[in-house]
């Protein structure tokens, strides 16, 4: 059966909320809403109910510091099992990853770390990159079925970024951090909207500066992986660009699963 997974970096969920989030929400069926920088705690946030009369069962992983980061998954389909984290505490602590389980399929809501704000985060979002990548190659030897999106804070190819040569030295567009993509692209996981959409030009997030934005010069930074044998099973994968509640836009999965 064809479900539709949306993933969405907010921006702080109570700013969104008070952009009518629930309005939009409420117009759209979608079974799994996954959000990244929640930047709150939930009870923090007091339209939780109202997603509940929506018909979503809610799970939260929120970071330790206040207002900061945080991932929280919205479902309509009642998951069988959900962890919390990965178990490596450096990240744990920022809220960066939550795994839903249902039936033989596993889905995880992530939140990959930014450099932008100088070399000691760089590196931690490195780190973080090859910790990621060895934790997930042993998940999915248990759960061999796996549904990975968020924002994974880097612009793959040429085709996902506005000015490639400009950014070429900037967080997000680095060599190192592309490589790291295109080894995960070829080690059992499958980019679902290059995959259905190979050569077209969507952006998922844009700069406050300049009027990004309104003439288009974004970056492709959030995915969503499926492993390559779910490939045959994509329906169709897009950015929701015209979508404003944040400086992402949602990305949307239908997937028969």
């Amino acid at each position: 059966m064809a479900k539709t997974i949306v993933s969405y970096n907010l921006n702080g969920i109570r700013a969104a909320l008070s952009k009518s989030l629930l309005a939009w929400l409420k117009q759209h069926d979608i079974d799994i809403f996954c959000v990244q920088e929640t930047k709150a705690q939930p009870d923090q946030v007091a339209e939780r109910q109202e997603f509940e009369a929506l018909g979503y069962e809610q799970h939260w992983h929120s970071a330790e510091k206040k207002g900061y980061s945080g991932v929280a998954t919205f479902s309509r389909i009642p998951p069988d099992d959900v962890i919390v984290g990965c178990g490596i505490d450096k990240y744990d602590r920022e809220g960066r990853i939550l795994r839903t389980d249902f039936g033989d399929w596993t889905l995880l809501n992530c939140y990959f770390p930014s450099g932008t704000t100088g070399d000691e985060r760089q590196a931690f979002k490195m780190e973080f990159l090859d910790d990621f990548f060895r934790w997930v190659g042993e998940l999915k030897k248990e759960r061999p079925k796996l549904i990975i999106v968020g924002d994974y804070n880097i612009a793959h190819t040429e085709i996902d970024i506005h000015d490639p040569v400009r950014n070429k030295t900037s967080s997000g567009f680095l060599p190192e951090e592309r490589e790291w993509m295109s080894k995960w692209f070829n080690n059992g996981f499958t980019d679902a909207f290059r995959f259905l959409n190979p050569d077209k030009v969507e952006y998922s997030w844009w700069s406050f500066r300049a009027r990004a934005r309104e003439n288009n010069k974004g970056w492709r930074i959030d995915y969503q992986s499926v492993t390559d044998n779910l490939r045959d099973k994509l329906l169709e994968a897009y950015q929701m660009t015209d979508v404003v509640h944040s400086d992402h836009c949602p990305v949307y999965l239908k997937i028969d699963l």
